[in-house]
């Protein structure tokens, strides 16, 4: 298990690029199984969880070649169904949470899938039922072996459209739904679909790969079936993700950072969420520059109420930066009620940030209340464990904000969605070693 010491307290200064989205790259990734011809793919990002899926997609009889770091050509020509039947598919499926999108394209194309209930973060229950039960709408025969694998059939040979209210925005459920439904007979509409800006890329994608469909961007899709599709070139947006964790970072540390290549009209209210901690964001034409600040503070209601920040489906705030929020405010002026909506497990990494002398208030698994030190004292370094990739992040932001010296355990959560983070963040004048 591989570690990162941090010796904090030193302010950043520089330039960084974001990767490629990860939970884009895992809706894209699962899209070239539809089609038998090339697909190119640039700006995919070399995280664990993609670099996993894209073995995967290998194993599974896919051709990838590699035309430069970050650009794969694959071909989905010959695909091995019978590799679904094998121990090595159930141990990699297991693996990863993003094996879950393999089902919708294998079931309109082949007529058959199935899969072992995938991994991923550990935060709390994460229903598939959204999935499942718009891939038997649209005519998919679900078999469950035991409480932990499923078996998918197409009844007849191919999938029929259909119209469906989905039970929740799920942006997974959506994207699996809408692979399914690109190559069934007949008119698929999807109301209450997911909306995300990688959802839409997903959109554009299929869409020139020969797909029909209809409201992208919006929350009801309509989907004309097709007998089939061919290839294209896609490219990957950057990782919003990302860029809000150098925000919190720059704000965290008083660094002075420019985030490159953000295509901002793509983020939504997150950089509006961080001008309410009081962080100065200036945009450069497609740059996000965070001046060097001693202090920020977190705005009231006009009332004068305290601030609560909660995460909701797109447009509103991804709950993927909640973990930044509240680690970025343990050093604001101010207060901020913290509500983690979707996730019950989500902010129990807090206890690490209240032994590094972090003024929380837990209320409940999914709001915590934050008072703000105002830099008026810093945090101390301690030895702690990421238990998932965003609160691995944010711990280590913590920790480079931190008086002292740090150990983050467990930094494989970490790598599973950041990109060479140790490395890059050194760049800018961090001390981080792995270990």
């Amino acid at each position: 298990m591989a570690a990162f010491e941090v010796r904090g307290g030193q302010p950043l200064r520089g330039e960084i690029t974001p990767q490629g989205a990860k939970n884009e790259a895992l809706q894209i990734l699962c899209a070239v199984l539809l089609t038998s011809e090339p697909v190119t793919i640039s700006n995919v990002p070399n995280i664990r969880d993609v670099n996993k899926l894209i073995d995967l997609l290998r194993d599974l009889g896919v051709k990838v070649g590699r035309v430069s770091p970050d650009t794969y050509i694959f071909q989905a020509e010959a695909v091995r169904l019978d590799y679904l039947d094998t121990p090595e598919f159930v141990a990699q499926a297991r693996e990863l949470r993003g094996s879950v999108m393999l089902l919708g394209p294998l079931l309109a194309r082949f007529g058959r899938a199935q899969l072992p209930k995938p991994g991923g973060d550990k935060i709390g229950r994460r229903p598939l039922d959204t999935h499942f039960v718009g891939l038997e709408k649209l005519g998919g025969e679900l078999t469950l072996e035991g409480p932990d694998f499923y078996r998918l059939r197409a009844s007849g040979g191919r999938l029929r459209g259909a119209s469906m209210l989905l039970d929740e925005a799920s942006v997974t459920g959506t994207a699996n739904i809408l692979m399914a439904a690109v190559l069934a007979e007949g008119t698929t509409s999807i109301y209450n679909a997911a909306c995300e800006p990688y959802l839409q890329q997903l959109c554009r994608m299929l869409t020139r790969m020969g797909a029909r469909i209809q409201g992208i961007g919006s929350n009801l899709l309509t989907i004309e079936g097709v007998e089939s599709l061919g290839g294209t070139e896609h490219r990957m947006l950057p990782d919003m993700i990302e860029i809000g964790s150098f925000i919190g970072l720059a704000a965290m540390t008083g660094s002075e950072i420019t985030i490159k290549d953000c295509q901002i009209p793509e983020l939504g209210i997150i950089p509006d969420t961080f001008r309410k901690l009081g962080i100065e964001l200036e945009f450069r034409g497609d740059d996000i520059y965070i001046p060097a600040q001693p202090h920020y503070e977190i705005s009231t209601y006009l009332d004068g109420s305290i601030l609560t920040i909660a995460d909701h489906t797109w447009p509103g705030f991804t709950p993927d930066l909640l973990s930044i929020i509240l680690v970025i405010a343990t050093q604001a002026k101010g207060t901020v009620l913290i509500h983690q909506k979707m996730f019950e497990s989500r902010l129990f990494f807090v206890d690490k940030l209240i032994d590094m002398g972090a003024q929380i208030i837990l209320c409940d698994p999914h709001r915590a209340t934050v008072i703000g030190l105002d830099h008026q004292r810093a945090l101390r370094g301690i030895t702690m464990t990421s238990p998932d990739i965003r609160a691995g992040v944010a711990l280590l932001i913590a920790a480079l904000s931190a008086e002292g010296k740090s150990t983050i355990l467990n930094v494989e959560q970490i790598d599973r969605g950041y990109q060479n983070i140790d490395e890059r963040l050194n760049a800018l004048g961090a001390d981080i070693r792995r270990v």
